[in-house]
């Protein structure tokens, strides 16, 4: 048998090594929270504005009387198998009622007021307006579906809200509203399951998550579990934000790939023919500006599709990524205003923020904290961001100090 070098450590210790490494990474509260952070304001907010700017139009669009009529609905929705609490009646105040909670509703997990809740009840929202009629966002729906449904799996409050800084004053205080929160919610599931409007896998899905919090209130006085079912939730978060890196490198590499199989895109004409769109012109003479000067296309042309197939490859240089996200941050921008697609870019750009440096993230919140300490005239001392840096800290480091916070839970 060989002998071991001086110094070295066996295999099985190295492995054991890495494992401790990357376990402790995929568990560790810290991993991520401000782009989560990031793409839970963004996302709502931008969702707040479509309601809000819609509110008008809205039961042209949505409403029991607008043109893609309830039966239209119900066909799509039978042969799509979707979900949509609209369907529950259509009737006008249902609708109405429904409205004005999806905007408190976005407006809530924006703030990050009970942000377990709010975002389950945000994903019920985007699915249930988006499924009542899904000709109207021009594929911005497809991107809010994708993050609604991350957002429920990621703690997306650790940071910049309302349920961070209630932690940071009273970490072991009581949450009555949250109690009345969750049965009023479980009172609204048993009614709808009584009446057979909520059945099948929502159902299931709907009261699983229903039940998770009561087992997470029920733990309260018992620091074992609750330890346990923190790392499960790091895990869930950590895994829940990945997926959405992934989707999204997916999304871009597929557009990008499919675009080269385009003659227009190949000849180095598809941002002129876009731009040429009459349907898709809400400023005339800035399209017919751009689509005058041949080099200018040719080269928005090529470089989309340049930026959109090595973007995923760039996840592998820290600033490489940077530079091609703000490219695609300036593509999004350029379709929102030459196209007429606010909210898909909007949309998109939100999701996107997902890839932003935690250093950047952190910078620019400081900065939104001092210019509102400006405006507000407050002179009371400012908070310490490293403040909420050390709580994450201490949650992700739950143990006795020397065995991994994953191995002290097991």
């Amino acid at each position: 048998m060989k002998p071991q070098p001086a110094g070295e450590k066996p295999a099985s210790e190295r492995a054991e090594s890495t494992l401790d490494r990357v376990l402790g990474r995929a568990c560790d509260a810290r991993v991520w929270a401000h782009q989560a952070a990031a793409v839970r304001i963004g996302t709502a907010g931008v969702w707040l504005l479509l309601l809000v700017h819609e509110f008008r139009r809205r039961e042209r669009i949505w409403g029991p009387d607008a043109p893609w009529s309830w039966r239209l609905a119900e066909h799509s929705l039978d042969r799509s198998h979707a979900f949509s609490v609209l369907r529950w009646s259509g009737g006008d105040l249902w609708f109405e009622v429904f409205y004005v909670l999806s905007a408190a509703v976005a407006t809530a997990l924006l703030l990050g007021w009970r942000t377990r809740t709010a975002s389950l009840l945000f994903l019920i929202s985007v699915l249930s307006l988006d499924h009542r009629n899904e000709n109207v966002l021009n594929a911005g729906d497809t991107i809010f579906r994708i993050t609604a449904v991350y957002l429920v799996f990621t703690r997306c409050a650790q940071v910049w809200s309302l349920d961070a800084r209630r932690r940071g004053r009273a970490p072991d205080a009581g949450d009555r509203t949250g109690v009345v929160l969750w049965s009023g919610c479980g009172l609204v599931l048993a009614w709808a399951t009584l009446l057979a409007l909520l059945t099948g896998g929502w159902a299931l899905l709907l009261w699983g998550c229903w039940a998770g919090q009561a087992v997470w209130r029920g733990v309260r006085g018992r620091p074992g579990v609750r330890r346990t079912l923190e790392l499960i939730g790091h895990l869930l978060h950590n895994g829940a934000v990945a997926m959405m890196m992934i989707q999204l490198c997916l999304l871009y590499a597929s557009a990008g790939w499919y675009k080269i199989q385009g003659a227009p895109w190949q000849d180095g004409t598809a941002v002129y023919w876009s731009a040429g769109l009459d349907w898709l012109e809400p400023y005339p003479a800035l399209s017919h500006a751009l689509s005058s000067h041949a080099l200018t296309v040719l080269a928005l042309t090529y470089g989309t599709v340049l930026v959109q197939v090595a973007f995923p490859f760039s996840l592998l240089d820290r600033r490489v990524k940077n530079v091609l996200l703000a490219l695609l941050f300036a593509e999004h921008i350029g379709i929102g205003l030459l196209l007429g697609l606010p909210y898909f870019s909007l949309s998109m750009i939100a999701a996107d923020l997902v890839f932003l440096p935690t250093g950047f993230l952190m910078a620019a919140g400081e900065r939104v904290v001092g210019l509102r300490r400006r405006l507000t005239g407050d002179r009371r001392p400012a908070p310490d961001a490293r403040g909420a840096e050390a709580g994450l800290a201490a949650r992700s480091e739950e143990g006795d100090g020397v065995t991994p916070a994953w191995r002290a839970s097991c």
